[in-house]
């Protein structure tokens, strides 16, 4: 049997995907959403000259020492009258500076008596002033479409005068766990049995791409059961399910999935960690059928759900590829492509070197929690040598 690659499930995974329709949230509910239109500037930043330090506002030209203090420019609170020769304003950061002044000098240049403020340095034109469109103008684009917004863009975009935001729904991911092993965490399990964790890390995942997650918890190896669960999730974007992708006699995700309607574009690919990986779709719905073991589930739902839920929220799934150098030498691969855990160390110089663990069963969660990137073997790579360059995908969830 010939095993698909994993571009090619990728690309039908991805095939005829579309992003879901915008909608409008106040701008405290757009963080890590993805922006559908660029952000044009409403007003200048900042709209006038504002002072950048306390002190007082000065004409440059003054030759004066000793200056009457006429008024007082605080922030929120503009003097509105204008200096003449011999003059100043006190006025405090943020505040507007008056038109008929161009410089501030620094309290701690001047001493203050009463009415008079005597200046110790002069200041030239301009100094301790932040002129107006200093950061930006009314008009300029700042933040691009497609992004996902960081609390940087949240506060940028509050800047420019914008307190809702056009932003793509998000993407509803189900989680279902399957089998009779499994316990939840904090459970006693019975010797026969194990703490549940990838559907908490699948959660976790998604959630941190974006998504809103139901949990469907563990459904035991039951036809029936494993029926109702996956017709229960009828209105989420995705179903991932992990375990009972295979075809032992309890491994059920594969015919509950067709009897409910899901029809099977594939099942198992050329990959290690993941061969048994499946994917069908019913209608606009996606299921991801992932393996049981942790890894293996795990790299699944980085190679397939992240670029799925990128599409659905309007973001580019094309990854820049990343290359470090081997710390260990590595045979010969096979026909299925692997992705190795690996220890990712960067020199002074910004070279890398990624070096594999030397156990790399898809049970270990530990060596996967501690690994920093995943070193890629196409199939059938030839033999590499230490310090040869390979390619590598960061592990950033």
């Amino acid at each position: 049997m010939t095993l698909l690659p994993v571009e090619e499930a990728r690309a039908r995974i991805l095939s005829n995907v579309r992003p879901l329709a915008p909608e409008n949230v106040p701008l405290a509910q757009a963080l890590a959403r993805v922006l559908v239109k660029p952000l044009s500037a409403k007003r200048d930043q900042p709209p006038f000259n504002s002072s950048a330090m306390d002190g007082y506002a000065v004409r440059s030209e003054d030759s004066a020492t000793e200056l009457t203090v006429i008024g007082t420019s605080a922030a929120g609170h503009a003097f509105k009258g204008k200096l003449k020769a011999g003059q100043a304003i006190r006025i405090f950061t943020g505040a507007p500076v008056p038109a008929s002044a161009d410089a501030v000098v620094i309290q701690e240049n001047t001493t203050a008596s009463g009415r008079t403020v005597t200046i110790l340095q002069a200041a030239r034109a301009g100094q301790n002033i932040r002129p107006d469109g200093l950061d930006f103008r009314k008009g300029e684009t700042l933040l691009p479409a497609a992004i996902r917004l960081s609390a940087r863009d949240i506060g940028l975009a509050a800047a420019m005068n914008y307190d809702i935001l056009s932003v793509r729904k998000r993407p509803v991911v189900a989680v279902i766990a399957t089998g009779d092993e499994l316990v939840p965490p904090g459970k006693k399990p019975r010797a026969d049995q194990i703490v549940s964790s990838n559907s908490h890390a699948l959660v976790a995942m998604a959630e941190s791409f974006g998504a809103k997650v139901v949990n469907g918890g563990i459904i035991r190896d039951d036809l029936k059961a494993t029926e109702r669960a996956i017709l229960k999730m009828a209105k989420a974007d995705i179903i991932v399910t992990t375990g009972g992708a295979s075809v032992g006699d309890h491994d059920f995700i594969q015919e509950a999935l067709k009897n409910v309607g899901v029809k099977i574009d594939f099942w198992k690919i050329a990959l290690r960690p993941g061969k048994p990986f499946m994917y069908g779709r019913k209608g606009r719905q996606q299921v991801l059928g992932l393996p049981g073991n942790p890894v293996s589930a795990l790299v699944c739902a980085r190679l397939f759900l992240k670029p799925l839920l990128d599409c659905l929220q309007g973001l580019p799934v094309d990854e820049p590829a990343a290359m470090a150098r081997l710390g260990i030498a590595m045979p010969a691969n096979d026909s299925r492509q692997d992705y190795v855990r690996a220890r990712l160390e960067i020199a002074p110089d910004g070279s890398r070197t990624a070096t594999p663990y030397g156990k790399q069963d898809s049970s270990m969660q530990r060596t996967f929690r501690d690994a920093h990137c995943l070193v890629i073997r196409p199939s059938n790579a030839p033999a590499v040598a230490i310090g040869d360059l390979v390619p590598i995908l960061n592990l950033d969830f």
